[in-house]
């Protein structure tokens, strides 16, 4: 089975794209120099490959060669660039190449560290590209976030990135996890995130996006990705910009009604704090990888039906590689000074009691507890009761252990721990792996214990392994 190189060096990629003399096209690059078209040109032959090369800083220039937009680091800018420079290309040299030229336009923009600047050093990056001579073209585009603190080492890094770019477009596009893969190489770690992949045109119509921004993560490209109700992909610092953000974290392997009533409880109790305006939160189901993967493999299939299952119910949802909850919020933080809200029940907080949890860290789980909480961040604990059994489990009388019992009081003392008051305590006995085993035998009385969409979904796609014989 052929396997992908990634041995190749950045200059061996673009010297790959330069010898091969169908592929012709334009790269203009706005907010970080002209390093992509940089390493083309400087590995030789770059004649055959680019046509044009462009950068326009000043905005009215920009305007006048694009048209106007509402944000110059936008995705709707890239795509305005990607539109004018591969209609131009194909209209002035399709006449004039040869027959089996393909073209392309590689187009970014991007606000890197300046002299004056601190803030999100982030950008749109796209390719627009003929994939066979003649044919209908079709997109790669992705939103990135520089982490180097120098604009140099920022500019080199997204040299690179466009370079693996182009590459991983025009060789390896029937394998589109590769190109997902690719975008890594000879950066090392912590230099570029790309938190939003996105592929469109008819090559990539069988691409099913959502596992590929999956992918992101499992190539350390980043940490998390966040998609919409409507199953697409945000940018995270579009979604929670001065938002405050309450996040409730699962399996939701099904969604169950005890998981909406801890959602919309803790939301009503995260809305009474002041600065929090209950119109304005985020509310997130977050799924960690390390539930979506066996060994080395991702059933698909089980992500995608969780997903629509929580879609139905408007959920928007983020997927993370984050296991310990005070990464989660300093995720979250980067993006928003507002309140964060985290909703657990009561039996998953006995976890976050276990110093075994928190083995690793120098100070333990104070230290995790302290970088869990330093600001405007609150837990919010729903109780539980097993099935069959009288008593209540809350936070008033969980079993943590005896000398950490002070700790759990001071939490408690300074409404870091809130107890959640239930909207319906008919739910408390749900547990979401009971009706999991129950649905997989057909229909049957755990169809009560879900919402209604939810069990129709089910129904009708045989998802999560229905059985309707």
């Amino acid at each position: 089975m052929r396997k992908r190189d990634n041995t190749l060096t950045t200059d061996q990629k673009a010297l790959a794209v330069n010898l091969d003399k169908f592929k012709y096209g334009s790269i203009v690059e706005i907010g970080a120099g002209q390093e992509v078209a940089r390493r083309f040109f400087q590995v030789g032959a770059a004649a055959g490959t680019i046509a044009k090369t462009m950068s326009a800083y000043d905005m009215a220039v920009s305007d006048d060669i694009y048209g106007h937009v509402d944000r110059y680091v936008s995705r709707a800018r890239l795509m305005q660039m990607l539109d004018k420079e591969f209609t131009q290309v194909v209209d002035r040299l399709s006449a004039i190449r040869p027959r089996n030229t393909t073209f392309f336009a590689y187009a970014a923009t991007v606000t890197a560290r300046s002299f004056k600047q601190k803030n999100e050093c982030h950008g749109w990056i796209g390719i627009r590209l003929q994939l066979h001579p003649g044919a209908a073209p079709s997109d790669i585009v992705m939103h990135v976030r520089m982490q180097d603190d120098d604009n140099a080492l920022q500019s080199e890094a997204l040299g690179i990135l466009g370079v693996n770019l182009i590459y991983g477009a025009f060789f390896n596009h029937d394998y589109p996890e590769w190109i997902v893969e690719g975008l890594g190489d000879n950066l090392g770690s912590d230099r570029i995130e790309v938190d939003l992949i996105h592929f469109s045109g008819p090559y990539f119509e069988e691409v099913e996006n959502r596992l590929m921004n999956l992918h992101l993560i499992r190539s350390w490209l980043t940490r998390a990705v966040i998609f919409n109700p409507a199953g697409e992909v945000v940018v995270p610092g579009e979604l929670f910009y001065r938002k405050p953000v309450m996040v409730i974290r699962g399996t939701f392997k099904p969604v169950t009604r005890v998981n909406m009533d801890m959602m919309l409880a803790g939301r009503r109790q995260f809305s009474q704090i002041a600065a929090v305006d209950e119109q304005e939160i985020v509310s997130l189901a977050e799924i960690t990888m390390n539930t979506l993967v066996s060994g080395d493999t991702l059933d698909g299939a089980d992500f995608l039906a969780r997903m629509d299952l929580l879609a139905s119910q408007g959920y928007t949802v983020m997927i993370s590689d984050y296991v310990r909850f005070f990464r989660l919020r300093a995720y979250l933080r980067r993006y928003s000074q507002k309140p964060i809200g985290i909703v657990l029940s009561v039996r998953d907080l006995l976890a976050l009691f276990d110093e075994k949890y928190y083995d690793g860290l120098e100070g333990g789980i104070l230290e995790a507890f302290g970088k869990l909480f330093p600001d405007n961040t609150h837990v919010y604990v729903y109780p539980s009761r097993r099935r069959g059994e009288s008593e209540l489990k809350t936070l008033s009388n969980v079993p943590v252990p005896p000398h950490l019992r002070h700790l759990l009081a001071h939490l408690i003392e300074n409404g870091k721990l809130i107890e959640i008051q239930p909207l319906d305590i008919a739910h408390l006995e749900i547990d979401a792996s009971e009706v999991l085993a129950a649905l997989r035998h057909g229909p049957g009385e755990w169809e009560q214990e879900v919402p209604d969409e939810v069990v129709r979904l089910i129904r009708e796609r045989r998802l999560l392994g229905f059985d309707s014989e």
